[in-house]
């Protein structure tokens, strides 16, 4: 039985699709040939792959067995191919890293600075996802590394911790809170909000406002944290924002900000993988680079 690492990500881009011709797309390949690819490994194997059915494909228990064998063949290739081309001409590549709001806006850009001016033939291809979204890419073999609240569940991989921060309330200075020393949620989940464009943090707000029975009136949300804060000074509403966005908010001097007591307000962000032991080199490189920056306090 021999399947070349073309069979493998065509199998690997058909599951993904659902779709024999789209996964062919992927790879480059005619649905033509794609199809006698994938029915040769399917006489090799003496057992089908694939189960076929109007709206496209799904595997077979074999061919479920079969994908996970070749995420990590095609992983391991791929591992190797790095450290050679490290060895041949200086080392050089890229990495993947999926990251949720909170660290591309507050952790991650000072430590990747840092990395990035220590390593200068590296680059990094960084896309923002939820939490529950990278968790779920990693278990794939999708991208190498990625960084999560935990909120996630990330009980089947591998972590670090890399930061901690704790959530206020951003209020106004006529605000009736601006004079409290701190504020549990149900005596704010009436309040009008000022959202911020975090989407896992939204809807992990609004998960706790239903267990409350409540649901979180947004007058509006914003992306940048200075417009969050000129409307929370003007009275519009409160914000919920982390410890780390904060520091974003200067030039407000009005501003209240009170920490919201809750055991669940105290956030730490993860770094995760697979498995840490077998990253690729540039991938093994980026992690303890940003481990190295120290677990930031709240």
């Amino acid at each position: 039985m021999r399947f070349d690492p073309v069979d493998l990500r065509l199998f690997l881009a058909v599951l993904e699709h659902g779709s024999l011709g789209r996964g062919a797309g992927d790879v480059h390949l005619a649905p033509a040939s794609a199809s006698e690819r994938i029915a040769g490994m399917e006489s090799a194997l003496g057992a089908a792959l694939l189960r076929r059915h109007r709206r496209g494909v799904e595997p077979t228990a074999a061919g479920e067995a079969l994908a996970r064998h070749a995420r990590l063949i095609l992983g391991q290739m791929e591992q190797m191919r790095g450290e050679l081309l490290g060895y041949a001409r200086g080392l050089k590549g890229s990495v993947r890293l999926l990251t949720n709001t909170a660290a591309m806006a507050q952790t991650l850009p000072p430590r990747l600075c840092r990395f990035l001016a220590r390593h200068p033939d590296l680059s990094i291809d960084m896309e923002e996802k939820s939490s529950a979204d990278i968790v779920l890419d990693l278990a794939q073999d999708k991208a190498e590394l990625g960084v999560v609240a935990d909120i996630a569940d990330f009980s089947l991989l591998q972590t670090h911790v890399l930061a901690h921060d704790h959530l206020l309330v951003a209020a106004g200075p006529g605000h009736r809170l601006a004079g409290q020393a701190s504020v549990t949620f149900a005596a704010i989940a009436g309040e009008a909000f000022v959202g911020v464009a975090d989407a896992a943090l939204q809807s992990h707000l609004d998960m706790r406002a239903a267990r409350l029975g409540r649901r979180l009136h947004y007058r509006i949300r914003l992306k940048e944290m200075q417009d969050v804060a000129q409307l929370v000074e003007a009275g519009v509403g409160i914000a919920i924002v982390s410890s780390a966005a904060k520091a974003r908010m200067s030039g407000r001097p009005g501003l209240a900000f009170l920490p919201l007591d809750e055991p669940w307000a105290r956030r730490t962000l993860h770094l995760c993988a697979r498995d840490f032991g077998v990253l690729s080199v540039p991938a093994a490189l980026l992690a303890q680079g940003l481990q190295d920056s120290g677990v930031e306090p709240n």
